[in-house]
């Protein structure tokens, strides 16, 4: 898609995968299937009927997805959907774990009150396919913690999920394993079965959304082009007072002139 260029020079990016019919998904229950239910030539109108999760491309988590009696949608406070804030390269292959020290070394400096945006370059790998899903790196326990203290707004990240695949049902957490033949994989890789090396159960997930910010997951689109960029960031779902994840539009906003430009409205 590239860059769009506004009235005002603001150039705008597309942080978004696509949405629709037969997109990659996170390996689980419910494909997104959608069906024409009108058409203009017999109609007059044309209306589509959408068959799905929220947890379907680009979408946003909420407390309440992993956390009984957690918040939902609307627990999330408003003003951090939408604020200045960082898109940072940490390139990660294979199973690699994103520390903190990562997040303290990354450029732009991560700031306190910042919209964090992480490319680990996992985002090119997109498809109905092990490498994206199975085998992506990831946050874990100690990464959540660090943005929790270090006061980030909202964050998102090219990965499957917010938490490392080891660190969800794919292997023997929760109602996993769902991949067990994960386990034997990692031992022949590390030596160590996967429990003990994650042992907790999407622990990113919790840590983060119990703090109240917002996790956006499969960011992608023209995130290359903005990496290594301060931007203005911003990410809506729905407001759904039940809702445990909602598909998003992330857009980040790019100043030619580094400056953080709103009108006062006066």
């Amino acid at each position: 898609m590239g860059e769009i260029i506004g009235a005002n020079g603001l150039r705008y990016y597309e942080l978004s995968n696509v949405y629709g019919h037969g997109v990659p998904q996170w390996p689980s229950a419910a494909n997104l299937n959608v069906r024409v239910h009108k058409f203009h030539a017999n109609d007059g109108i044309f209306v589509q009927q959408i068959e799905s999760i929220m947890h379907r491309s680009t979408h946003m988590d909420a407390q309440l997805h992993v956390t009984e009696n957690g918040k939902s949608l609307t627990g999330y406070d408003t003003w951090r959907f939408f604020g200045t804030g960082v898109v940072v390269s940490i390139p990660k292959g294979k199973w690699e774990v994103i520390t903190p020290d990562d997040l303290e070394k990354a450029n732009p400096k991560i700031q306190r009150g910042d919209i964090l945006i992480i490319n680990t370059g996992s985002h090119h790998k997109l498809g109905d396919n092990d490498d994206y899903f199975a085998y992506s790196p990831g946050l874990y326990k100690e990464a959540a913690e660090w943005i929790v203290e270090r006061g980030v707004k909202m964050l998102g990240i090219d990965v499957q999920a917010l938490d490392h695949p080891l660190g969800t049902k794919l292997a023997d957490h929760g109602l996993g394993p769902s991949h067990p033949h994960l386990d034997g994989e990692y031992k022949a890789l590390t030596g160590r079965h996967i429990l003990e090396d994650f042992p907790h159960w999407e622990p990113a997930h919790k840590i983060m959304m119990g703090a109240g910010i917002p996790g956006i997951e499969n960011i992608g689109g023209d995130v290359d082009l903005v990496t290594g960029k301060r931007c203005t960031i911003m990410a809506f779902p729905w407001r759904w007072h039940t809702g445990e994840g909602c598909v998003v539009r992330v857009v980040a906003v790019l100043d030619p002139e580094q400056k953080f430009r709103i009108p006062t409205g006066a």
